[in-house]
């Protein structure tokens, strides 16, 4: 037993932070909140206690420390990628984001699915990171936007993946690379619905799978009690998407009135990752790329203002490593300065993102909720850029960050 005290504590349904803030923990559960300490004090001064935050759209397979943008994909194989994915999971964790979505591996990994296997090394104690549900291989047409051969041009025959790697054409081969995922520990399907800035595949809003396609991975998947979420720019994408019955659409860059509207009455969520708009740096991309994104990001930037606007279903997900892995909380700081209120944008990262991921275990501190929380100074409900600098870090009871010194207890 052990009491987290400090100054005030979030409460993210009524919306108000509480002070002081009184934080009763035993083993990995919350089980008081206020009152008088008890057990053991970790005294936090004047930071604010807030709900550990998640992320709906990482990849710790990819980028980090080491990683060389095109040479990587051929050169490292799936133990150094795996390697890799111990820091990137490391530096999220102290970033404050307690849960993830690892939303879709694209790289050739023999039919193993990497995020289950770190998932279950996180779990176990072996290694420090956010609790992660899994994907496995996104699932995309062969030449779509995930279809790593179009990263780089790839000539005929170089890195093919296999239908269980997740390129899959027509209705057999994707209910068989749905449920290989589902037999091999994905705990959500991920779906390339249409193009992408950063392929070599054409318009990033032309639709990759028919109609016809996309309503069996749905049904693959939500009869097995999984969600699909699907990489989707175009407008007509996102129609097609959602009335597949897709239930979360990543990104949107491209969504219009018609399409946001339809987003509301099936309350299909959107993780925007409206940040690439600002950070994503595309200094190195080919030209045809570069000229892609010099259209699509302004562009993203109003769609997101629509969104928020009419109330779209809006969940936090940075699509790391297109920003940096740690570095998660700017996507909030995006948000609010598309016009949501900091409140919102940490809603977005707790309470909805639960929803999202269909629990009921965490995203607020409440008696009985899982003991994922974390620090900092200051009054985020008017900074949020006070979550660039967390200051305490739990997860499950165990304390990995305190006072910003990286601990382990």
């Amino acid at each position: 037993m052990l009491t987290l005290q400090a100054g005030g504590l979030l409460d993210v349904v009524a919306g108000e932070i509480v002070r002081p803030g009184v934080l009763v923990v035993d083993g990995e559960r919350i089980v008081r909140v206020g009152g008088p300490p008890e057990g053991e004090v970790v005294d936090l001064g004047d930071l604010v206690l807030l709900p550990g935050l998640m992320d709906m759209e990482v990849n710790l397979l990819m980028g980090g420390r080491g990683e060389t943008p095109v040479l990587s994909p051929v050169q490292d194989d799936p133990p150094l990628r795996m390697l890799r994915a111990v820091g990137n999971a490391r530096r999220t964790l102290r970033a404050g984001f307690t849960t993830v979505r690892n939303l879709g591996l694209f790289v050739k990994t023999g039919g193993y699915l990497l995020d289950v296997a770190l998932a279950k090394a996180i779990d176990a104690g072996w290694i420090d990171g956010p609790r992660i549900i899994p994907a496995g291989h996104a699932i995309t047409p062969t030449g779509g936007h995930l279809d790593p051969t179009m990263f780089a041009a790839f000539a005929p025959g170089i890195m093919e993946l296999s239908v269980e790697e997740g390129i899959a054409n027509g209705v057999d081969e994707v209910r068989r690379a749905v449920r290989y995922q589902i037999k091999h520990g994905a705990q959500l399907i991920k779906v390339c619905a249409s193009g992408g800035v950063m392929s070599l595949s054409g318009e990033p809003g032309a639709q990759h799978y028919s109609d016809e396609e996309l309503r069996a991975i749905v049904d693959e998947a939500h009869r097995r009690g999984l969600r699909v979420a699907a990489h989707t720019h175009g407008a007509d994408a996102v129609r097609s998407a959602v009335e597949a019955g897709i239930d979360c659409i990543e990104h949107g860059f491209l969504i219009d009135d018609d399409a946001i509207e339809l987003m509301v009455k099936h309350g299909t969520f959107l993780v925007a990752t409206t940040f690439l708009a600002d950070g994503m740096d595309v200094s190195r991309a080919a030209p045809e790329l570069k000229a892609k994104a010099a259209v699509m990001f302004p562009k993203a930037r109003q769609s997101i203002r629509a969104a928020i606007d009419a109330g779209v279903k809006i969940a936090v997900g940075t699509d790391a490593p297109a920003i940096p892995h740690g570095k998660n909380a700017n996507e909030l700081v995006a948000l609010v300065s598309r016009g949501m209120t900091p409140l919102a944008a940490i809603r977005a990262a707790t309470l909805t993102a639960a929803d999202l991921i269909n629990v009921t275990d965490r995203g607020q501190l409440a008696e009985g909720l899982l003991a994922d929380v974390i620090a900092v100074r200051g009054d985020v409900l008017d900074d949020i850029t006070a979550l660039r600098d967390v200051q305490f870090v739990m997860k499950g009871g165990t304390t990995y960050v305190h006072h910003g010194r990286d601990v382990r207890r």
